[in-house]
């Protein structure tokens, strides 16, 4: 008993602590250098997918609508910026699925079962995304992005480039985005004008109109059930959902 206090004292005395090589070496073999790109390409994705996810997908045209409707509701800070944003990813999530799937079954499975190199799978897997972005974008803005790299326009939708579809689907989830939320600040902007008339009317110029105008404009969306109008018309926005 004495003898195990004592190795325990010791141990705790001296305790070993592993050690961590953190050093870098150059590769001394073509394998060892491959291995190294793939996990340093790896990374860089990882850390880029949040991006990738912004403008590669359907979220553009779902924030910039949310946040036309917070504004012209003028609920200020309701839905809080965290709220709208977490419902435009799931939203993202929900409309991407079917590019998603496909994605999975034709690419990174095949990968993981080693039937095709990673290289095909990358070329695979980015198919279903190409699809739905080419669906969503206007030609007028793909063309530009072509006349700015000076490039022949393309014989088949495979032979664009995803550094001038993505710049090309952009810009068109913002106009369309944009033109989604000036349709849906137009009757918001008719209450607040005719609350404006009937307070100049009653003399009552002193007193904010959008103070009065604010609780029918909430009213207004809830009768029609806003939300719900709003969401169904904007997933159904989006081509190429199947």
């Amino acid at each position: 008993m004495f003898a195990s206090c004592v190795l325990l004292g010791a141990t705790l005395k001296d305790p070993v602590i592993p050690t961590i090589n953190l050093s870098l070496t150059a590769p001394h073999t073509p394998t060892q250098l491959v291995t190294t790109l793939n996990v340093v390409l790896v990374l860089t994705l990882l850390v880029l997918a949040p991006s990738l996810i912004l403008v590669m997908t359907s979220f553009i045209r779902l924030i910039v609508v949310f946040s036309f409707l917070r504004t012209a509701l003028g609920t200020q800070q309701t839905p809080p910026t965290q709220i709208l944003v977490s419902l435009a990813l799931i939203l993202t999530f929900f409309i991407m699925e079917p590019a998603a799937k496909k994605s999975y079954n034709t690419a990174i499975k095949p990968y993981l079962a080693e039937k095709i190199s990673y290289t095909q799978a990358f070329e695979i897997g980015i198919v279903p995304f190409k699809e739905f972005m080419l669906q969503n974008t206007r030609e007028k803005d793909l063309a530009l992005f072509f006349r700015i790299r000076h490039l022949e326009n393309p014989k088949n939708p495979s032979a664009v480039p995803l550094t001038v579809l993505v710049p090309a689907f952009m810009i068109s989830e913002l106009k369309t985005g944009f033109q989604i939320g000036f349709l849906l600040y137009l009757p918001f902007l008719v209450i607040d004008m005719v609350v404006s008339s009937i307070l100049m009317a009653m003399g009552m110029m002193m007193l904010p109109p959008v103070m009065i105008s604010l609780p029918f404009k909430i009213l207004v969306f809830i009768l029609v059930d806003g939300f719900n109008l709003l969401v169904e018309n904007l997933v159904a926005s989006f081509k190429h959902l199947s």
